[in-house]
């Protein structure tokens, strides 16, 4: 059986939303340049012998739909490669990896590639079938934020909102279900403004050591200029700075924008391909697919989806967590990602060692797909073999990779 292995990845600066660096770009051009510098990666490559480009999109909608996968491989100039669009919200460039080594495993194709992108700069106001610019309430919603707010006050019954013909309120405000999070894990605020500050300070510390710029494809706007870096890491953070932020979400909470990730936008991109292609065009893998796991939990704590989704992929992997290196827990909330950690036990000298989403941003299609390349990036950097990958996922989900670094 084939084994797939990653020979190349590319992923843009990240920007914050509505105001940074990438606000004025549209989503398939930014992700036509990721796609466009990972192929650049490996000229050996014949693009028409590659299967298929698969994109992830948290939310695709407005600019994001209409198929970008397949608009992407247009803009390139690539009429024969087909292209399609998926979303897993949060982790849905991670799906398109795992979908690209699951066909490879299965001998249907030798080249794949796993991209992923979110402006949320760019996104229509209110739901996606809005007007531009017009606001659009949605009752589903409210009502699931008014029942979160219930449970979280008095402890009261949930109750199905399909009873009165409603869609089930999967997509609870996610600060709601951090905040069900910590009260679910008893973490004080304390614990995550602390572990938020880590993150920053991480960050701070590995950009000036080069670490980031590492794995940086410059984007060029339509001005010409290069956006070479993420907008996002704030230099100097101090745990008394973040700990006099008010909380956002319930008056009474302990997440705040300061523990928490912002909005962002960006775009990353990874060309996957079977180990024998890999050795007929003569390239050095960076690293193998070993396995992948996705699972389901209650959607008002999915921050704990991978205390779930970790050990499924190991377990497909014949691992355990013992034989990881490094962990990369995507940071949307520092109480998810370090209460995913403490419940499965994960040393926090092995938890995103270099900073992670809450100083760089989390652009919920790009996510997966700049996780991997952080991840390969990190076991490069400290010598390491193993590496996890793994993220909540709006809706009630988790999902994480296993992978082995080769290069």
């Amino acid at each position: 059986m084939p084994e797939a292995v990653i020979v190349s990845t590319a992923r843009s600066p990240i920007g914050r939303a509505f105001k940074g660096s990438l606000k004025d770009m549209r989503p398939d051009d930014l992700s036509a340049q990721m796609v466009r510098a990972a192929l650049d990666k490996v000229p050996e490559l014949d693009p028409r012998d590659i299967t298929d480009l698969i994109l992830g999109c948290g939310l695709p909608g407005g600019e994001q739909g209409m198929n970008m996968g397949r608009i992407v491989s247009v803009l390139l100039g690539y009429d024969f490669l087909p292209g399609t669009t998926v979303t897993r919200y949060c982790s849905s460039s991670l799906q398109t990896t795992r979908m690209a080594f699951h066909a490879i495993k299965a001998g249907e194709g030798d080249a794949y590639i796993s991209a992923g992108v979110e402006t949320v700069s760019r996104f229509i106001k209110g739901n996606s079938d809005a007007i531009p610019g017009q606001e659009i309430t949605n009752p589903v919603f409210n009502d699931a934020v008014e029942r979160t707010e219930a449970l979280a006050q008095g402890g009261q019954k949930w109750t199905d909102p399909r009873e009165d013909g409603n869609l089930p309120d999967a997509y609870i405000a996610m600060g709601q279900t951090a905040e069900n999070v910590a009260q679910v894990l008893g973490m004080s605020r304390e614990e995550q403004d602390r572990f938020a500050v880590r993150s920053q300070n991480l960050t701070e510390q590995r950009i000036a050591e080069g670490f980031w710029a590492r794995e940086i494809t410059p984007v060029t706007l339509a001005d010409g200029t290069q956006v070479t870096a993420d907008d996002g890491p704030r230099a100097g953070t101090t745990y008394e700075a973040v700990s006099s932020l008010k909380p956002v979400f319930r008056p009474d909470g302990t997440v705040t924008a300061g523990n928490a990730c912002p909005l962002n936008d960006g775009a990353a991109a990874l060309v996957i391909m079977s180990d024998q292609k890999a050795k007929d065009l003569g390239l050095t893998p960076l690293a193998r697919i070993i396995s992948t796991g996705v699972t389901g939990l209650s959607p008002e704590i999915m921050g704990l989806g991978p205390v779930e989704a970790i050990p499924q992929a190991l377990k497909h992997a014949g691992m355990s967590l013992g034989d990881i290196d490094l962990f990369e827990i995507n940071e949307a909330f520092a109480v998810q990602s370090l209460g995913s950690a403490q419940q499965l036990g994960i040393d926090e000298d092995k938890l995103n060692v270099n900073g992670g989403s809450i100083a760089v941003g989390h652009p919920f299609g790009m996510t997966g797909a700049r996780i991997t390349a952080t991840l390969i990036n990190s076991l490069q950097w400290h010598d390491k073999q193993y590496g996890v990958e793994s993220m909540c996922v709006g809706g009630g989900m988790g999902m994480a990779m296993v992978i082995e670094r080769l290069s």
